[in-house]
C-alpha cells in the first residue's frame, strides 16, 4: 500500500534521514569494508521505502549517502596541497554525493512512475537503479566506480563477471534485493527472501567450484619483477626528493632476485616514476638500463609533443633505447585535464595530477604493445582499468598491465576500490593483471581475479613472480555492456506494461 504525501517537515527529514542511512548501508558492500549482507538488506529496504512514498527524495537523499561513505576518499587529492587547494575538498565531497544521489534520484523515480502499481512499482525502482549505474558508467566520459556489482568481489560471486561483467553482476543484486517486494502478498516476501538466500547459496558453490580449477600455465613462462617506491606524493616532485626517489626505484631495479627467484624478463616501474620527460632524459634512460641489466623496463613517464604533454608507459631497452610508447587514452576529468582546459589555463586553472604544463593531452588511439616472446599486452595507465568498454577493441592481448600512481588518494578505501576494478577486468577478460603502484597496492592478480602477491600501502620493495596463465575469452570479453543495455530497454518495457495494466485494473474496478 503507497504511502500518502508527507507534509510534515519533521517526518520529511526523518524519511530523507533514513534514506541516506540506508544509502550508507548500501555502501558498506563496498570495499574496504566488504560486507555485503549489509548492503543487499539495506538495498532491498531501500526499494521498498523508493516504491512506498517520493522515489525522486528518497533516491536523492540514499544516493547522496551512499557515495559521501563509499567514495569520501575524494577529499585526498586536496590536501596533496593543503595550503593552495584544502579549502576545495568539502565542496567537491558534496557536489560528487549529490551527482550520484541525482543519478539515483532520476533513477527511482522514472522507474516507480512507469512502474504504476505497489508490485511492479517495485520492480520499476530496481530497474532505475539499475539504469542509473548503466548511464553513469559511460556518460560524461563515464565513472563506473562502486557499482552495485562490485560488492562480490571477495565472494565466490565474481566469478560470474566473466559472464556477465560487474554491471550483470549489479542486476543480480538488484534482482534479488527486489524480488520479496514482486509478491503480490506479504506473506510470501519471506519465503522470496529465502529464494533470494538460495540463489546466492547456489551461485555461491558454483563460483567455489570455478575457483578450484587450476589455471593452465603459460606455455612460455614470464618473470616479472613489480617495482613500488612508496614515495608520498607531497613529496614525490619535491626537487629536493625528485631525484632520491629516482635513485629509489633504480636501487629496487638493481638488487639480486631472492633466493630461488628467478631473474625477471621485465621490470614494471609505475606511472610517473621520473622525474624528467621522455624527450629530455638526460643520462636518465641509460642509468634505468644500466640498473636493469639489459632487462626491458616499462617506465611511467611524462612526454612533450609541441606545445602538449602526454602521460605516457615506455619501454626502455638495453643502452636505454626506447622501445614502444602508449599515450593514455582515458583521462581524468579535472584530475589530468579540465573541460576547456586551454582557455581556463589563461586564468591559472590547471589540472591535478598533471606535473608539466597545464593538463595532459589525450592519447590518440588505444593499442596493444607487442613485447615478442612476453607476450601481446593491453597497456592500463591508472584509471584505464576502470572501463571495460575501452578493452574491447582489436586483438586479444596475452595478459594485462596497469601502472598507477594511487598516492593521491590517501591509504584508506580509494586504492583498495582501483585494486578492485583491476580485478574485475581479470575476472572478465580472462587474463592475468599486473599492477605496479607508486605507493600500494602493487599486485600480481590471476586470470580469476585472485591476488596472488601483493604489497600493500607505504610499502616500498619488489614482487618478483610469474605471470599466471590465461583462460579462454570468456562470454563477456567478446560481448561486454551491450546485452545489458538490452535487458534494460526490456525491462524498462516490461515494467511499463505491468504498469499500464494494474492502472487498466484499477479503473476497472474504480468504475
Amino acid at each position: 500500500m503507497r504511502v500518502p504525501p508527507l507534509y510534515n517537515p519533521a517526518v520529511k527529514i526523518l524519511v530523507w534521514g533514513l534514506a541516506a542511512l540506508l544509502g550508507a548501508g548500501v555502501a558498506l558492500g563496498q570495499a574496504p569494508f566488504g560486507l555485503w549482507g549489509v548492503a543487499l538488506v539495506a538495498l532491498s529496504l531501500l526499494i521498498a521505502m523508493g516504491q512506498a512514498t517520493s522515489p525522486f527524495r528518497v533516491g536523492l537523499a540514499a544516493g547522496t549517502g551512499y557515495a559521501a561513505l563509499a567514495m569520501f576518499w575524494i577529499v585526498e587529492p586536496f590536501f596533496v596541497e593543503p595550503e593552495i587547494y584544502g579549502w576545495m575538498a568539502p565542496f567537491a565531497l558534496v557536489f560528487m554525493a549529490l551527482g550520484m544521489g541525482l543519478f539515483w534520484a532520476l533513477g527511482m523515480s522514472l522507474g516507480a512512475r512507469l512502474g504504476g502499481a505497489s508490485v511492479s512499482r517495485s520492480a520499476g525502482v530496481a530497474v532505475g537503479l539499475f539504469g542509473a549505474d548503466l548511464v553513469r558508467s559511460y556518460i560524461f566520459t563515464g565513472l563506473p566506480w562502486v557499482l552495485f556489482g562490485h560488492i562480490w568481489i571477495d565472494t565466490p560471486l565474481a566469478q560470474g563477471a566473466a559472464l556477465v561483467g560487474a554491471m550483470g553482476l549489479g542486476a543480480l543484486t538488484l534482482a534479488l534485493a527486489v524480488l520479496p517486494w514482486l509478491m503480490p502478498r506479504a506473506n510470501w516476501r519471506l519465503p522470496a527472501a529465502g529464494v533470494s538466500a538460495a540463489v546466492i547459496a547456489a551461485l555461491w558453490g558454483a563460483g567455489s567450484w570455478q575457483l578450484a580449477q587450476p589455471v593452465p600455465p603459460r606455455a612460455a613462462p614470464v618473470n616479472l619483477r613489480i617495482v613500488q617506491p612508496n614515495a608520498p606524493q607531497d613529496l614525490k616532485w619535491r626537487p629536493d626528493y625528485a631525484e632520491e626517489f629516482f635513485f629509489r626505484h633504480l636501487d629496487l631495479t638493481a638488487q639480486p632476485p631472492a633466493p630461488g627467484k628467478p631473474a625477471p624478463d621485465l621490470i614494471l616501474w609505475p606511472e610517473t616514476a621520473v622525474p624528467f620527460l621522455l624527450d629530455r632524459a638526460g643520462d636518465g634512460l641509460t642509468m634505468i638500463a644500466e640498473a636493469a641489466r639489459g632487462v626491458p623496463v616499462a617506465v611511467g613517464i611524462q612526454r612533450e609533443e609541441g606545445l602538449r604533454y602526454f602521460n605516457s608507459l615506455a619501454m626502455i631497452g638495453a643502452g636505454g633505447k626506447i622501445g614502444p610508447v602508449y599515450d593514455k587514452v582515458h583521462l581524468v576529468p579535472f584530475g589530468e585535464y579540465i573541460p576547456f582546459g586551454d582557455e581556463l589555463a589563461r586564468f591559472g586553472i590547471s589540472a591535478f595530477a598533471a606535473r608539466e604544463g597545464n593538463g595532459y593531452s589525450a592519447g590518440v588511439t588505444r593499442k596493444l604493445l607487442d613485447l615478442g616472446r612476453l607476450g601481446l599486452v593491453q597497456p592500463l595507465i591508472c584509471y584505464e582499468a576502470v572501463f571495460p568498454q575501452d578493452m574491447h577493441a582489436g586483438r586479444r592481448p596475452d595478459w594485462l598491465l596497469q601502472i598507477t600512481n594511487d598516492a593521491w588518494f590517501g591509504e584508506m578505501s580509494g586504492p583498495v576500490q582501483h585494486l578492485v576494478q583491476a580485478r574485475f577486468r581479470a575476472i572478465e577478460f580472462g587474463l592475468p593483471l599486473a599492477r605496479s603502484a607508486n605507493t600500494g597496492i602493487s599486485a600480481l592478480i590471476d586470470a580469476r581475479g585472485q591476488v596472488v602477491e601483493s604489497l600493500g600501502m607505504g610499502q616500498q620493495g619488489v614482487i618478483d613472480a610469474a605471470l599466471p596463465g590465461s583462460l579462454p575469452a570468456p562470454p563477456y570479453a567478446r560481448w561486454g555492456d551491450l546485452p545489458w543495455l538490452a535487458g534494460l530497454i526490456a525491462a524498462v518495457a516490461l515494467v511499463w506494461g505491468l504498469g499500464r495494466k494494474s492502472r487498466v485494473d484499477r479503473r476497472r474496478i474504480g468504475g
